[in-house]
């Protein structure tokens, strides 16, 4: 029997450890129903909004056996009488099997794991990680490249606050990528991360303007959306909300493979006309994000899916 453990960070997480979720991912593609969790409660605490991964993390117990108890709306719970995070885990951990939370605070997902005797599964922490967002990614990227090694992979939006691409870079340090990061200077790749990948030897490009020329040279198109809720100036959102939006008529001289992924919801960014092309695959990478929840409930909890 496999060891229980909390799942918060990409950081930890080695090759051959994403390389087994991605495989117990697909084993849940393949028999999505199971009752591998019957008796055990899964607790969904979102102290943040969210519709896509609130819900997959939901059905994704549901499909294997599971009860599901928790919150969407912090306005529900106690933390409106004042209720510490610290007290609002230890009163949950002993209801559940398993705690999947979101929360607004950077180092929330970290904080609860330390002080929760049940593994703590990370569905976001403020602009810092998404890994769960970060391993459906990889097995979106996975399922439609053949593997995830040597890819050029284009990074547009927010890549300032955007959680979604801070893990990707995390997890692909492993497998050789080149970047080509797309933003404004006010939503630029922080430093930070810029300095981790020098130190890996990873090379990256920078870019003001998405252009077809760009895109030409990518395998993996990730589309952001600017998140209004982490600027405290609206007027600087309201500079750079639009900047870049992508149209079918931009895709003409992209990679045969190429695929375009979003972490979802779009606003302006993705022009509906590129729905219909080959490219397009957001909407199968939301579903992918059921699976690979999945394979990392089963995980935190030491059961296979194989």
């Amino acid at each position: 029997m496999r060891q229980t453990h909390s799942f918060v960070s990409i950081g930890g997480l080695t090759r051959e450890d994403i390389l087994s979720l991605i495989a117990e991912a697909a084993e849940a593609e393949r028999q999505p129903n199971r009752t591998l969790l019957q008796g055990r409660i899964v607790a969904t605490l979102f102290f943040e909004p969210s519709t896509r991964t609130r819900l997959s993390f939901e059905t994704a117990a549901n499909r294997l056996g599971a009860k599901v108890i928790g919150f969407s709306d912090p306005k529900v719970s106690s933390t409106t009488k004042g209720e510490t995070l610290n007290d609002t885990i230890r009163m949950v951990s002993n209801y559940a099997d398993v705690i999947v939370m979101r929360h607004h605070l950077e180092g929330a997902a970290l904080y609860a794991a330390e002080i929760s005797d049940k593994p703590v599964i990370n569905a976001g922490d403020g602009a810092h990680e998404h890994p769960t967002q970060t391993m459906l990614d990889l097995y979106s990227i996975h399922k439609t490249q053949g593997g995830l090694d040597g890819l050029d992979l284009c990074l547009v939006g927010d890549l300032k606050y955007g959680r979604t691409v801070h893990s990707l870079i995390q997890a692909m340090r492993h497998f050789n990528p080149r970047f080509h990061f797309v933003a404004p200077k006010e939503l630029a790749m922080p430093d930070e991360y810029k300095q981790q990948l020098q130190a890996w030897g990873i090379p990256y490009v920078e870019h003001t303007d998405l252009t077809p020329e760009v895109i030409s040279q990518c395998d993996i198109l990730y589309m952001t959306r600017v998140q209004r809720e982490r600027f405290q100036d609206l007027a600087e959102y309201e500079k750079v909300k639009d900047l870049y939006v992508l149209r079918a008529a931009m895709l003409g001289g992209a990679r045969e493979n190429m695929k375009i992924l979003h972490p979802l919801p779009r606003v302006n960014e993705i022009a509906v006309d590129v729905d219909d092309t080959p490219h397009a695959y957001y909407f199968r990478q939301a579903e992918n994000g059921l699976y690979m929840r999945e394979a990392i409930i089963c995980d935190t909890l030491g059961i296979p899916l194989h």
